[in-house]
C-alpha cells in the first residue's frame, strides 16, 4: 500500500496489456518496473521513460527506431527486447525479465574478484557485446548496473537503444554513459562506435580486478578531464602481483585514442580467450581467498570443452555461496588459434619453440620469426664480403713502375699533410679564455695565433656591452687553424617595456607582466573613488620604461570608494531624508509604513542601518509613519464608568473622567466626543453622575 502511495503506475495497467505490479529500479532516463504481460501471460520488466523525454517527438523517433533494431539481436547473454510502444503520456519499453541482481549489488557486495572469476564473468558480457555490434549496434552505456546476473547464474547486458536514442536529446550531445566509464571520444563529442563499448569495458575489467575505479574526483566533469587527459593506470598498481598480460588486456582495452583498442568485442573475445588458455593456476586465482591448491592444480588444467556460459554460472553460484573454486579453461574450436586467427592464414602458429619443444603461440612465432630473419640477414652480408675469385699477382716490369709512382705520390702527400697538419692551417690550437675582453682584443689575439673570426651579438645580464661574453667553440677546445671562431659579443642586458596594467584585475596585469617578461611584485589595497573594487589603481613602475627581465612591478588594488558614515533620518519626513541620504552618497528606500501616535504621519520612524558606515551607494531602508491610527468611538453612555473606561481603553483611547454630584450612581450620562471616529491615543470625556 505505501508503494502504491508514493508511484501511481504501480497496479495500473499501460497500454491495456502490462499489469505492473511493482517498481523494480529507477535510472537516468526511466523507471523499471514488474508487470506482467496479460496477452501472454508471462513476467516482462517494463521500462517507462520520463515524461520529459516521453513528450519530446524527436526523441519518440529514435527511441522507435533504436527499439525495432534492438528487438532484432537475438542472444543468450543480451536482455531480448520484446515491445514498444506509446500510451498516452506514457513512452514504455517492454524487455526479457531477469530475476536476480546486477554485477554493481556483486561489486559492492565481493569488493574485488579474482582473475579467473573476472574473466569468466566477463566472456559472456563480451559475447554478447559482439553480437550487438555484429549486428551494428553499439551500447554506448556499458556499466556493472547494466550487467543483469540471474539466480539461475546467467549473465545478460541490459539496456541497448536506449543510450542512443538518448544522445540527440542530452545537452551534451554525443556525451551519454555514466562518466565513470565513458570514452574520451564521447566527451570530446566525437562519434561513438563499438570501440566505445570496448573502453567501458576495460574500465569494469579494472574495477572487477582491483574493486575500484580508476579514475575518482569530487565532481564528474573532473573524471571526465582525467578520462581525456590520462591514461587507465595498471591493475597491478593497485593489486602487486597482478599477471602483467591482464595489465596488458587492460591497456589494449581503454587506449584513448580509438584506434589503439580492439575493432570491436570479437576481436576482444579472442585475446580474453587466449590469456585464459595461457595464465598458470596461480595468475588465475591470485588473490583469491580459501582455494585449495591442489583441486585448483586438477580442475584447472582440465581438456574438456566447457562452454563459457557454465564457467559464469559457475562463478555465481559460487560467490553466491561464498565457495571458491578453480573453473576448467575454455578450450576453443578447431581451426582457430588462440589469439582469435584463422590458422590457415598464421603458418608461425605451426612452428615448435627450439629449447621447449611446445607449440608456439602466434605471438612468440612472429618473435621466431624476426629472429631467423634477422640471422638470415647477418649471413647473407658475410658471403657478399667473400671473393669469388683469387688475383694471382702480375710479374710485368710495368706494373713494378707504376707500383713505384705510387709509393712516390703518397709520400709527396704524406709529407705535404704533415706540414699542413703540423705547422700550416691545419695546425691544432686550442681557444683561449676571452670572456671580459674586449672585441677588439680578443680578435687580435686570435689572429695571433692564426685564427679567424666571427662575432655575434648576444644579450647578458652580467657582462658589460662591447665585452666578450664567451666563444663558440668555447674556451679550451682544440680545433685547426682553418676553422673559425665566433667570438659572442655582449649588447648588455635584454630591457623590456612595462606594459600599461592600470584598470585591470591582478590575474589580467600579471599575465601582461609575464608575457612581458617581467613579474608582479608587492600588491596592496587602497579606497579610490574612481576605480571599482578590484582594479588596479596604480603602478610602481610607469607604463614603457624599459627594465631588466625579470623585473618586478608592484601595485595598488582598488578598495573601491571609502564607506560613508549613516546619518540618522528619524523624524525626518520623506523627502528630507531623501535628502540627507543624497548629500551622503547613499540611497533611501521606504521599507514600510507604520502607525504611530506620537510621530506626524509622512515621518520617519526608524531606519535600517541606524548608524555605522557603509559603503557609499548602498541603500538605506526607513519605515514611514501613517500618523494614528483613527478608531470608531463607540457610546458608552449608560454603562457603568469602570465598564466604559474599560471599553475605551482597550480601543486605544485616553479616558478622562468628570464627576457629576460626586459620581454617586457611577453612571456615565455623557461623553466627549460622543460619535464618529477619532485618533488612537486621543482623550475621550466621560460625565459621571
Amino acid at each position: 500500500m505505501t508503494e502504491q502511495a508514493i508511484d501511481p503506475l504501480v497496479g495500473s495497467r499501460v497500454d491495456g496489456r502490462y499489469q505492473v505490479k511493482r517498481r523494480l529500479a529507477r535510472g537516468g532516463m526511466s523507471t523499471v518496473y514488474l508487470a506482467t504481460d496479460l496477452r501472454l501471460h508471462r513476467d516482462v520488466a517494463l521500462k517507462v521513460l520520463y515524461p520529459h523525454l516521453a513528450e519530446d517527438p524527436a526523441f519518440l523517433k529514435r527511441f522507435e527506431a533504436e527499439a525495432i533494431t534492438a528487438a532484432r539481436l537475438s542472444h543468450p547473454h543480451v536482455v531480448s527486447v520484446l515491445d514498444q510502444g506509446v500510451d498516452g503520456h506514457l513512452a514504455y519499453l517492454a524487455m526479457e525479465y531477469v530475476q536476480g541482481r546486477t554485477l554493481r549489488d556483486l561489486l559492492d557486495e565481493r569488493g574485488h574478484l579474482a582473475p579467473r572469476q573476472a574473466l569468466a564473468l566477463m566472456d559472456p558480457v563480451i559475447e554478447g557485446l559482439a553480437a550487438a555490434h555484429a549486428a551494428g549496434l553499439v551500447h554506448r552505456d556499458m556499466k556493472p548496473e547494466n550487467v543483469l546476473l540471474s539466480d539461475e547464474g546467467r549473465v545478460k547486458v541490459a539496456d541497448f537503444g536506449l543510450a542512443r536514442a538518448a544522445t540527440g536529446h542530452t545537452a551534451t550531445g554525443n556525451l551519454v554513459g555514466t562518466v565513470a566509464y565513458i570514452s574520451p571520444e564521447l566527451i570530446t563529442g566525437e562519434p561513438a562506435d563499438a570501440r566505445s563499448d570496448i573502453y567501458a569495458v576495460g574500465i569494469m575489467l579494472y574495477e572487477l580486478l582491483t574493486g575500484r575505479q580508476p579514475f575518482s574526483a569530487e565532481s564528474p566533469i573532473q573524471v571526465a578531464f582525467q578520462h581525456v587527459n590520462e591514461s587507465v593506470p595498471a591493475p597491478s598498481a593497485a593489486l602487486p602481483g597482478l599477471a602483467s598480460d591482464l595489465d596488458e588486456l587492460v591497456e589494449w582495452c581503454t587506449a584513448r585514442d580509438p584506434e589503439g583498442r580492439p575493432r570491436d568485442a570479437g576481436a576482444l573475445l579472442g585475446e580474453l580467450r587466449h590469456i585464459r588458455t595461457t595464465l598458470t593456476d596461480e595468475q588465475l586465482d591470485f588473490g583469491a581467498a580459501g582455494t585449495a591448491a591442489a583441486d585448483l592444480g586438477q580442475v584447472g588444467s582440465a581438456t574438456q570443452a566447457i562452454p563459457t556460459g557454465s564457467d559464469a554460472t559457475s562463478v555465481i553460484a559460487d560467490l553466491q555461496h561464498g565457495a571458491t573454486r578453480a573453473y576448467p579453461r575454455p578450450v576453443l574450436p578447431a581451426g582457430i588459434s588462440e589469439d582469435g586467427n584463422d590458422e590457415e592464414n598464421d603458418d608461425a602458429a605451426e612452428d615448435t619453440d627450439e629449447h621447449e619443444g611446445a607449440a608456439l603461440s602466434p605471438r612468440a612465432a612472429a618473435r621466431v620469426a624476426r629472429r631467423d630473419e634477422k640471422a638470415a640477414r647477418k649471413e647473407w652480408a658475410r658471403e657478399a664480403q667473400r671473393p669469388l675469385e683469387k688475383l694471382e699477382p702480375s710479374r710485368s716490369r710495368a706494373r713494378g713502375w707504376i707500383l713505384t709512382a705510387v709509393l712516390l705520390f703518397v709520400a709527396a702527400l704524406l709529407a705535404v699533410a704533415g706540414w699542413f697538419f703540423g705547422m700550416g692551417p691545419g695546425a691544432p690550437v686550442n681557444i683561449p679564455s676571452l670572456g671580459g675582453r674586449t672585441a677588439a682584443a680578443a680578435v687580435q689575439e686570435l689572429a695571433a695565433l692564426g685564427v679567424d673570426s666571427s662575432q655575434r651579438q648576444i644579450f647578458d645580464e652580467k657582462v658589460e656591452k662591447g665585452l666578450v661574453v664567451g666563444s663558440e667553440p668555447s674556451a679550451g677546445t682544440q680545433i685547426r687553424r682553418y676553422e673559425d671562431v665566433r667570438l659572442l659579443v655582449s649588447k648588455g642586458p635584454e630591457l623590456f617595456a612595462v606594459p600599461n596594467i592600470v584598470g585591470r584585475t591582478p590575474d589580467d596585469a600579471e599575465k601582461a607582466l609575464r608575457d612581458a617578461n617581467l613579474e608582479l611584485g608587492k600588491s596592496s589595497r587602497a579606497y579610490n573613488e574612481s576605480v571599482d573594487a578590484g582594479l588596479v589603481v596604480s603602478q610602481a613602475t610607469a607604463p614603457d620604461k624599459e627594465v631588466r627581465r625579470g623585473t618586478e612591478v608592484n601595485i595598488v588594488v582598488s578598495r573601491g570608494p571609502a564607506p560613508v558614515k549613516v546619518p540618522d533620518i528619524e523624524d525626518m519626513d520623506s523627502a528630507e531624508a531623501e535628502r540627507t541620504l543624497a548629500a551622503a552618497g547613499l540611497k533611501g528606500k521606504v521599507a514600510g509604513e507604520e502607525f504611530s501616535r506620537r510621530i506626524p504621519k509622512g515621518t520617519v520612524i526608524s531606519q535600517d542601518p541606524d548608524g555605522g558606515k557603509v559603503d557609499r551607494g548602498s541603500t538605506i531602508g526607513y519605515v514611514v509613519s501613517k500618523g494614528p491610527r483613527m478608531i470608531e468611538v463607540p457610546n458608552v453612555v449608560g454603562e457603568d464608568v469602570d465598564d466604559a473606561e474599560e471599553i475605551l481603553e482597550d480601543l486605544g483611547f485616553e479616558v478622562e473622567i468628570n464627576e457629576v454630584l460626586g459620581g454617586f450612581f457611577e453612571t456615565v450620562r455623557d461623553q466627549d466626543p460622543r460619535s464618529g471616529t477619532a485618533p488612537e491615543g486621543s482623550t475621550i470625556t466621560l460625565t459621571v453622575v
